[in-house]
């Protein structure tokens, strides 16, 4: 039955005091209402203008928009008028009918709908030209704000607009959800479960109508019956298919949505049926069952009645089930919970949510096919620690979504392949590395790598710790990304790369003359040349040593150190502050970099006289330094040319870096004090200047407190 909504009143609709507020002012909905209402002007919307910018981004209209108020467009124009209905809804010039979808199914869910659709606001006092609407994005509520100009052609609307001219809640709502997205352009294309996820937070699951479990039919019905979103469609094999009419009247490629599933005695039979909407609010099925079939004679005008039945074209029409899985090829459902299509009893499903990046050169690894990237992944733990009751394994649900693409479209992003995968954990509280993935197989993974905004799936394993990995099939490919994790039972998860734990190994204490190898004799020498009789050396004259040294060096790829570089060296190593060095410290230096050397030519895999970005991690570890994946991301995009390669220099330079930073937490330390709050800008020339305003939390090493003399 249709969802009639309650006429406007504050008391009965609350407004969300949760939504996060949007506006650039920094104002609420109800903030910048009174400011207009004081000025006594209209609102316009500065974030979202009523001009071409906000409808595309990469082709003109082709006719003459004409921006108007809905008081400009009709005498008295009403926000809800009657209660708002799937018949609301009715396709203009845009190709979103994914969402009008969506947006159709919404409505049939009073309390999402007055979650989305706040009811304060309205045409009659208190009128000021603003309306907001409330969206879910990335585990979150936001509060989009937008005047109520809308895009006209000769006074009528040309996007989404109500089959009654006078009402224009669905117009506004989609125009809130342009703005959330960039434009009206951004909204073309797209799968209905994308917004139903938008206007609930829900968890999407998605069946192939071939593939259904025996079961399908009362899937769907449990699913209505608990307020689930439900969409379905028809697959096309090639954009010539698009919208496409069938024989029977149904669109290929085009989104419908599910709003009602019955059952009906027809001549002794008992008859599966379910009613389906077009967005269009026009072109019907035209098979059996639809609404001038002659099945209809067959029941009682009591039955038609009970099942609202009519013979208009308004784009909603009844069908046999067994001809809906045999003409319709996907259905999309959006549940409120986890629960939705599950047997028996709700639950209470514990959610957890891990916000992350792929980044090009240090976590944007790729799937399993990729080894020698896959392991630098972002990697989270999940511990499942108890069984579903009666059972002896854990359900628990993952939805991996990657963020803000449909945004990103002006800027030509599209939508990634992307899926994860499930490994036991071996019992280390580390990142696993390429090795750990070479030997193991996973425990469970995604169904399929897929370019949608969102892959789910339901899983079903032991207690026990696992390691998930969520990816791009490609490597090298850049997104954020929200991982939602639903267990029926406690589980706890942790990001395997949540502190940076900066080990600092004792610096070898320099030897006496006549305990120095030949070697270093020799090397005493040349200092000795380069100083004189002082044995210090400046930085101009540190820089011409070590360019004389290393360009020598014919396995490692060696550009040249610059004066800054060896201010820095000097500023590691200078223990008497007057910025010279002397000998012994340098000699420390020395075998620092004789270890630094070595370790670059062990993870120069290819002997290309280079060290791969992905390879860095594991590099520094060995070196001493454990860095969370966000502090490795930008000292990649510090330090890596473009095809993601560092070369000695480059190298050298991150640790000198790192030793440097490790110097300062070292000495800002205290001994009741474990963690150090320190701002990015303090790594002294780590990251570049417009990279500085994150902030690290450093966790100090039992190491460092094993030793704490170490002065390196």
């Amino acid at each position: 039955m249709p969802y009639l909504h309650p006429a406007p009143g504050p008391q009965e609709h609350p407004t969300p005091k949760d939504a996060r507020i949007t506006h650039s002012s920094g104002q609420s909905f109800e903030q910048l209402r009174q400011e207009s209402l004081q000025k006594g002007t209209l609102f316009e919307d500065a974030d979202f203008p009523a001009n071409s910018s906000s409808l595309f981004y990469s082709e003109r209209p082709q006719i003459p928009f004409v921006w108007k108020r809905p008081g400009e467009i009709v005498e008295n124009p009403e926000f809800i008028l009657g209660g708002a209905t799937r018949t609301d809804i009715c396709q203009g010039e845009l190709g979103d009918c994914w969402l009008l979808a969506a947006i159709a199914s919404l409505t049939l869910n009073e309390k999402a709908l007055a979650r989305v659709v706040p009811q304060d606001q309205g045409f009659g006092p208190g009128y000021a030209g603003i309306f907001h609407f409330q969206f879910w994005q990335h585990s979150e509520w936001l509060d989009v704000v937008i005047d109520d100009r809308l895009p006209t052609f000769r006074d009528r609307l040309i996007f989404l607009h109500s089959a009654d001219h006078n009402e224009f809640w669905s117009a506004l709502l989609e125009k809130a959800y342009a703005k959330l997205n960039g434009s009206y352009e951004a909204l073309k294309g797209g799968n209905a479960i994308e917004a139903m996820e938008d206007f609930t937070g829900g968890v999407a699951e998605t069946f192939e109508t071939k593939e259904a479990p025996e079961n399908f039919y009362e899937i769907l019905e449990k699913a209505l019956k608990r307020s689930s979103l439900v969409g379905c469609s028809i697959d096309i094999r090639n954009a010539a298919e698009s919208e496409a009419r069938t024989p029977f009247g149904l669109i290929k490629g085009h989104a419908y949505t599910v709003t009602g599933i019955d059952q009906v005695n027809c001549r002794g039979q008992k008859i599966e049926l379910i009613r389906v909407r077009n967005p269009w609010g026009h072109v019907e099925w035209n098979g059996s069952w639809s609404d001038s079939s002659s099945e209809w004679h067959s029941i009682s005008p009591a039955e038609q009645r009970r099942l609202c039945h009519t013979a208009l074209d308004d784009g909603e029409f009844w069908m046999a089930f067994r001809d809906f899985k045999a003409h319709f090829d996907k259905v999309e459902i959006c549940n409120l919970t986890p629960d939705a299509l599950e047997e028996g009893a709700l639950h209470k499903w514990e959610v957890m949510v891990h916000q992350g990046s792929w980044v090009r050169g240090s976590t944007a690894g790729g799937c399993r096919n990729f080894l020698d990237t896959f392991w630098t992944n972002p990697q989270i733990k999940l511990s499942l620690t108890e069984t579903d009751e009666g059972q002896e394994e854990c359900t628990f649900l993952v939805a991996l979504m990657q963020k803000d693409r449909r945004k990103l479209k002006r800027f030509g992003a599209n939508v990634l392949t992307i899926g994860y995968a499930i490994y036991k954990c071996p019992g280390k509280d580390e990142h696993l590395s390429k090795d750990f993935f070479r030997y193991h197989a996973s425990q469970a993974r995604s169904k399929t790598f897929i370019n949608l905004r969102e892959v789910s799936d339901r899983f079903k394993l032991p207690p026990g710790e696992y390691i998930l990995i969520p990816s791009t099939f490609e490597p090298h490919q850049e997104a954020d990304f929200c991982l939602r994790i639903f267990s029926e039972k406690k589980a706890i998860t942790q990001d395997v790369d949540g502190n940076v734990d900066i080990e600092l190994p004792e610096p070898p204490k320099p030897m006496l003359p006549g305990q120095e190898t030949e070697e270093e004799q020799q090397f005493r020498a040349l200092f000795e040349q380069v100083a004189g009789e002082d044995m210090e050396v400046t930085a101009e004259k540190l820089e011409y040593v070590l360019n004389a040294v290393l360009q020598k060096r014919k396995d490692i790829k060696f550009k040249k150190l610059s004066l800054i570089s060896c201010k820095n060296i000097i500023s590691l190593m200078d223990t008497s502050g007057n910025g010279m060095l002397e000998f012994s410290a340098f000699k420390v230096f020395w075998d620092k970099l004789k270890k630094w050397t070595n370790l670059f030519l062990q993870f120069d895999a290819d002997k290309s006289g280079t060290m791969s970005s992905y390879e860095l991690r594991t590099a520094l570890r060995a070196a001493g330094f454990q860095l969370s994946s966000h502090l490795l991301q930008l000292i990649v995009l510090r330090y890596a040319d473009e095809e993601l390669q560092l070369g000695f220099d480059d190298f050298l330079n991150c640790m000198v870096r790192l030793e440097n930073a490790s110097r300062v937490f070292q000495a800002l330390s205290t001994k009741n004090k474990e963690f150090i709050h320190l701002n990015i800008n303090e790594l002294q020339g780590l990251i570049p200047a417009k990279m500085m305003e994150e902030t690290a939390w450093v966790r100090v090493s039992e190491a460092r407190k094993r030793h704490p003399s170490s002065s390196s």
